[in-house]
C-alpha cells in the first residue's frame, strides 16, 4: 500500500507549482479516498500531514482549503501575480541609502590583517566590546542590560530558539498569547516543545489566563511580545506588565521577552518585562529590523546566574553569532549607522501607516501608526483563506489570519476571519496601489 506521506508530498508538489491555488478547496476525504483507491483511514492521515506542514487549513462544516505556497517569500504586500505570496517573516524595511553606510562601516574589516580576526569563530558571549555596545544599543527608560548578561545568536529567532531549548525539555509546556508569532510555532516544533496559547485582551496578555494554565497543567516558560506585538500591532500598557512579571515572579516561571519590533517605538514602548522580573526574564532582540536580514546578530539578555546554561543551548543548537556579524554590529552601532536606520525607518513606518488609515480607514483595520504590520478583522462575509486567495489573484500577497494561531480548541476559529498585512518592503506608490485594490475587494464581497 502506498505510504500516505508520499501522496502528501505530491499534493505538496501541485501547491508549490501552483495547480492547486491558494483558497483552493479540496475534495471531502472519503472522495478523496474514493479516487484514489486508497483507505479513508489513509486520506485522513494524508490531509492531516498537509496541515502539519501549514499547507492546508480545515475548516469544521466547511472542508479542507489550500493555505499558501510553501516557495520562499518575496516582497512584503504587493506582489506581481507570478510570484508566490509572501510568508508572516518577510518584514524587513531598507532605508535611503542603508547600503552605502553599512558598507562604510565595514570597510575596515575586509583589510587581510583584520579579515583574518574578523573570520574566527566567536563564544556565544561574544566579544567585550560587543557586549559594550549591545547593552548600550538595548537600554532604554527604566532598563539597563548589564554587558555580562549578554549572549548572542546569529539572529533574533535563534536566540528565542536557544532560551526556549535552555529552559524547556522535550514534552514542557509553553504560554504564548492565542496569537503569535508564526516562527516561534516552527521552533516550537522542532524542539519538541507544546505551546499552550493564552487568553488575551486590549491590553495583550491577561495575567489570570497565565496563572489559571499554569495551575491546570504546569507551564515551563512564557514567551511574549509585550512591544508591537506581531500580528496584531498591540502595545500592553505599564500597568498590565507589573501585574504580569508580578505572576511570573508569584509563579516562577520564566519569561522570554521577545522585543524585535520595540526599537521603533522608542521610549515609547515601555518598560521591559525585564525591570519588573529581572531573575526571570530573558530578553531577545536582533539586528535584522533595524539593519538588515542577510549579516545581522541576534541578542539574548538572560537573567543573573543563566548565562552558562543559555550559552550551552546556543552552542548545541549552532546559533551563535558569526564573528564577521559581530564585528560589524560593533561598529554600526559605535558609528551612529544603528542610530540612523532606526529613525528613517520609525518616519518611514509611520508613512506607510498613514496609508492603511486613508485607504482602509473604517474597514475594521486595526494597527498602530509606528507599525511594519496591521491586523485586518474583514467584513463578513469575508473569511481570512478566500481573501487571501482573491487578493492573490490580484497579485497582492496578505497572510491569512489562521497562520498566527497558537493552537488549541478554537484557536484558528478566532482569526477565521482575519488576515495580516505586511507594509515593509514595497515602494510607497505601490503600497498605495495595493492597498486600493484591497479595499475595493473587501467591498465588493466574495
Amino acid at each position: 500500500m502506498e505510504d500516505y506521506r508520499s501522496i502528501a508530498d505530491r499534493i505538496a508538489a501541485d501547491i508549490t507549482a501552483g495547480r492547486l491555488k491558494q483558497g483552493q478547496r479540496l475534495p471531502p476525504q472519503r472522495l478523496f479516498a474514493r479516487r484514489r483507491g486508497i483507505a479513508a483511514s489513509t486520506a485522513g492521515r494524508v490531509y492531516g500531514e498537509l496541515a502539519r506542514r501549514g499547507l492546508v487549513v480545515g475548516e469544521v462544516g466547511r472542508g479542507t482549503f489550500v493555505r499558501a505556497s510553501p516557495l520562499p517569500p518575496g516582497r512584503a504586500l504587493a506582489e506581481p501575480v507570478t510570484r508566490a505570496p509572501v510568508g508572516p517573516d518577510v518584514d524587513h524595511p531598507p532605508a535611503p541609502g542603508q547600503s552605502e553606510l553599512l558598507a562604510a562601516g565595514i570597510a575596515p574589516l575586509l583589510r587581510p590583517d583584520v579579515l583574518t580576526e574578523a573570520t574566527r569563530t566567536a563564544p556565544a558571549a561574544g566579544t567585550p566590546a560587543a557586549r559594550q555596545a549591545a547593552a548600550g544599543l538595548l537600554a532604554t527608560a527604566g532598563w539597563h542590560p548589564a554587558p555580562d548578561r549578554l549572549l548572542f545568536a546569529g539572529d533574533a529567532r535563534q536566540a528565542v530558539a536557544g532560551a526556549l531549548a535552555a529552559l524547556v525539555r522535550p514534552g514542557g509546556r509553553v504560554g504564548v498569547e492565542r496569537l503569535t508569532y508564526p516562527l516561534v510555532k516552527e521552533v516550537a516544533a522542532r524542539l519538541g516543545i507544546v505551546l499552550v496559547p493564552l487568553a488575551t485582551d486590549e491590553q495583550g496578555l491577561r495575567p489570570d489566563a497565565l496563572a489559571a494554565a499554569h495551575r491546570s497543567t504546569p507551564l515551563s516558560a512564557v514567551y511574549v511580545q509585550p512591544t508591537l506585538h506581531h500580528p496584531t500591532s498591540m502595545t500592553t500598557g505599564q500597568e498590565r506588565r507589573r501585574r504580569l512579571a508580578a505572576t511570573a515572579n508569584a509563579l516562577r516561571l520564566p519569561v522570554v521577552e521577545d522585543r524585535i519590533w520595540a526599537f521603533l517605538c522608542g521610549a515609547e514602548g515601555g518598560v521591559p518585562l525585564a525591570a519588573y522580573a529581572p531573575e526571570r526574564t530573558y530578553v531577545v532582540d536582533g539586528l535584522s529590523k533595524r539593519v538588515a536580514p542577510g549579516l545581522t546578530v541576534g541578542f539574548l539578555v538572560v537573567p543573573e546566574g543563566h548565562g552558562e546554561e543559555a550559552a550551552g543551548a546556543l552552542r548545541s543548537g549552532g546559533w551563535t553569532a558569526g564573528r564577521f556579524a559581530l564585528e560589524a554590529a560593533v561598529r554600526w552601532i559605535e558609528d551612529g549607522v544603528v542610530a540612523r536606520l532606526v529613525e528613517a525607518k520609525r518616519a518611514d513606518a509611520a508613512a506607510r501607516q498613514r496609508l492603511v488609515a486613508e485607504h482602509l480607514g473604517g474597514l475594521g483595520v486595526r494597527s498602530d501608526p509606528r507599525a511594519y504590520f496591521a491586523w485586518w478583522r474583514l467584513p463578513r462575509p469575508w473569511r481570512a483563506e478566500a481573501f487571501a486567495a482573491a487578493a492573490a489573484e490580484r497579485g497582492i500577497a496578505v497572510t491569512p489570519g489562521p497562520v498566527f494561531a497558537a493552537g488549541g480548541p478554537g484557536a484558528e476559529g478566532a482569526a477565521a476571519h482575519c488576515v495580516r498585512l505586511g507594509l515593509a518592503s514595497a515602494p510607497l506608490p505601490e503600497l498605495a496601489r495595493a492597498l486600493r485594490t484591497l479595499a475595493d475587494v473587501a467591498r465588493t464581497g466574495p
